[in-house]
């Protein structure tokens, strides 16, 4: 489990110190917990999670691992999706978000809908089809890795992610998050390996 790349009190006010102890410390470092229970003396003993989740995506009988390494891998991108600090796109990445959505404003409106209409446990994503960005939802571990998509951000719906502080108020915590925390040098990043 890697650490925060932030201190746990450094996306406040949006997001507090206690959520991201709840959040991160219990929430992410039980999936990292209990796929150490499930992996050894499989044949996914040693497999990275991005491979772990393609070789269990649909399976069953390993539903479990599919769960833990997905949900393990999700909250690494989300964590390194948001930012304390000011980030900024690359021309690149604007470019694209111009000729697909219109305008950064008209993305982030369409990322916090989506995101706040997945029914139940999930995610909000950025993504990249061959260059042709879209956003889209997940439920519970999913994501776009088993789609074949290229995940650029995320943000997480979970209610562990903002209950403490919004509790029924996930509309609010989006477009708190998608105003104020989003690490778009981080999405860059990933657009620039499409």
């Amino acid at each position: 489990m890697p650490p925060l790349p932030y201190a746990e009190n450094a996306l406040e006010p949006v997001i507090s110190a206690d959520t991201i102890a709840l959040h991160y410390g219990k929430h992410h470092r039980a999936y990292f917990d209990n796929l150490a229970k499930l992996t050894p003396n499989t044949p996914f003993a040693g497999q990275s999670l991005e491979a772990l989740i393609v070789a269990t995506h649909g399976d069953p009988e390993h539903e479990a691992i599919f769960n833990n390494a997905g949900q393990a891998w999700n909250h690494n991108f989300y964590w390194q999706s948001l930012s304390p600090s000011k980030t900024h796109l690359s021309p690149e990445l604007k470019a694209a978000i111009e000729h697909d959505f219109g305008s950064v404003d008209a993305l982030n409106e369409k990322l916090a809908a989506i995101s706040a209409a997945q029914f139940g446990s999930g995610w909000g994503w950025l993504v990249s089809d061959h260059g042709k960005l879209s956003v889209m939802k997940t439920s519970n571990a999913d994501n776009p890795l088993t789609h074949g998509l290229v995940p650029l951000l995320t943000i997480d719906v979970w209610e562990h992610a903002y209950y403490l502080q919004y509790q029924n108020r996930r509309p609010e915590y989006l477009k708190k998050v998608i105003a104020q925390l989003i690490n778009w040098d981080f999405a860059s990043t990933n657009f620039a390996r499409v």
